[in-house]
């Protein structure tokens, strides 16, 4: 009867360590990865209410109208004062709409500020698009000034024929501006490539 090979305990020892290592540099790549790619996801679905973007509304607007709220919000480390210029506006589902929020530097320096977004309701997101938006890019005002921040948008007329989202009424657009001297503090984005909406 042949006896087993025995390996030494040092072999033993340095192939777990190598199968351990293996292990935590994948969990660390995945950890890293993970963020992007869930950004990825809900830019790409709409999940959790964030927004998609295209290149044009449709040609042909629907009938029907849906009630839009504009909400902002700053954080406290940003010494900006932001509001949107119009409370709600009544828009036609398909129509490209313009609206205006606005910032002013309260402090006594130039600031930077970038926009995390998304939609309420959630399911919302997958059908309200933004052409242009100022959260696109960061937004630097001097100590004093005030901007005018646009959002060209419309609603896709898809939002028809999805059963669990033909009988919103409402969506809210919210913003939340946060300083970029401070990356930790920030929200991650992902914005999609712009995409053509068909009729």
């Amino acid at each position: 009867m042949k006896r087993a090979a025995v390996i030494p305990n040092s072999r033993k020892n340095l192939r777990v360590a190598a199968i351990a290592g293996s292990a935590v540099i994948g969990m660390l790549g995945l950890a890293y990865a993970s963020v992007p790619l869930y950004s990825m996801f809900c830019a790409a679905t709409g999940f959790g209410g964030t927004t998609q973007r295209a290149v044009a509304a449709p040609e042909a607007p629907t009938g029907k109208f849906i009630t839009i709220r504009f909400d902002a919000n700053t954080a406290a480390s940003l010494g900006w004062n932001f509001h949107p210029a119009q409370p709600v506006m009544k828009v036609r589902i398909g129509e490209q709409n313009l609206a205006h929020y606005s910032a002013t530097n309260t402090s006594a320096k130039t600031l930077t500020g970038t926009a995390s977004f998304n939609v309420t309701p959630a399911e919302a997101g997958a059908y309200f698009n933004k052409i242009e938006c100022f959260c696109f890019t960061e937004q630097t005002l001097k100590p004093g000034e005030t901007a005018d921040l646009p959002v060209d948008f419309f609603v896709d007329p898809a939002i028809l024929d999805d059963p669990d989202s033909k009988s919103i009424s409402e969506i809210t657009l919210s913003y939340t501006f946060f300083p970029v001297d401070k990356p930790d503090a920030v929200s991650a984005v992902v914005e999609p490539p712009p995409k053509q909406i068909t009729n």
